[in-house]
């Protein structure tokens, strides 16, 4: 199968501000990283903070502008695009955000940051724009009549639903996923989920779900790659990485999921980082890589 969306040997560097006594110095937050995603999948990206998921996700959209490395969308090459080819590709890959608070305009009618999207690419006339607002609002679970409302009128799950139909407005095929249920409740992480998985196989669209809730990955994701210090150290079908963990950060990273059963303690994995040596990926089992 043709992968969607293919990622070579990315690098995003930062740079460090200097003093009076010290250069600067770069930080390499993605480091070489490397994976494909199948189209109608969910590829999970896991790791701790500041192992450079979310920057990954960022770069891969053009959010953040990468150092070096490829970016191919199905025939596009995504870092070679102009800006004004940039936004049109953007009709296929959108991206979710981790905090429903800081990702809608407060000043903006909910309806109205739905629509602007199809404003932007000159899609349909005030009219059916406004027709297809509210399909999405009911298509996410939400009230057609609430999009005259504005952000701080709804809670955390309903405004990452309002999120999401923005995402969906200009029918991608490809949406990132930026830890989107992390900022909710429990309870209403399960409802987000379930719509995440129920739009997935009614509009075929395909998941890079980032993430550090390893259970949550485990239950939805069809492979998962592990990120330590801004380099991928496992790509494995998620049962087969569960199960067998290759690497040595990730068998400390699952060692670490809390078990429902008080009296299933399992030992923890320490994992010494200054033990870490940069490695390329080699197979060990079919389907599954690791730098080890």
């Amino acid at each position: 199968m043709t992968p969607l969306l293919q990622v070579r040997g990315l690098v995003k560097e930062f740079q460090a501000r200097g003093g009076f006594f010290r250069k600067a110095a770069g930080v390499r937050a993605v480091d070489d990283v490397t994976f494909d995603v199948r189209p109608g999948e969910t590829f999970g990206l896991v790791g701790e903070s500041g192992s450079g998921k979310t920057t990954t996700g960022r770069c891969i959209l053009r959010l953040i502008e990468p150092t070096a490395g490829e970016v191919m969308f199905k025939d596009l090459n995504v870092r070679a695009l102009s800006a004004s080819e940039l936004r049109r590709a953007r009709r296929h890959f959108q991206i979710v955000f981790q905090d429903p608070y800081s990702s809608l305009n407060p000043r903006m009618r909910v309806g109205a940051t739905v629509r602007e999207p199809l404003i932007i690419h000159k899609i349909g006339t005030r009219d059916t724009q406004q027709a297809r607002v509210r399909e999405l609002f009911e298509l996410v679970g939400l009230d057609p009549a609430a999009t005259e409302k504005y952000p701080h009128e709804f809670s955390g799950g309903q405004r990452q639903r309002i999120g999401l139909a923005r995402a969906l407005a200009l029918e991608p095929s490809l949406i990132v996923c930026d830890e989107p249920v992390s900022a909710l409740d429990v309870s209403v992480q399960a409802q987000v989920v379930n719509l995440l998985l129920d739009l997935q196989k009614r509009l075929g669209l395909t998941y890079l779900f980032i993430a550090h809730d390893l259970r949550l990955v485990r239950q939805i994701c069809d492979r998962v790659a592990v990120m330590y210090r801004g380099r991928i150290v496992e790509i494995a079908p998620a049962e087969q990485l569960f199960a067998s963990p290759a690497h040595d950060y990730t068998k400390a990273l699952l060692s670490a999921i809390p078990h429902m059963d008080p009296g299933q303690r399992l030992p923890r994995i320490p994992f010494d980082g200054a033990t870490f040596a940069p490695v390329g990926l080699r197979q060990v089992a079919e389907g599954h890589f690791a730098a080890v």
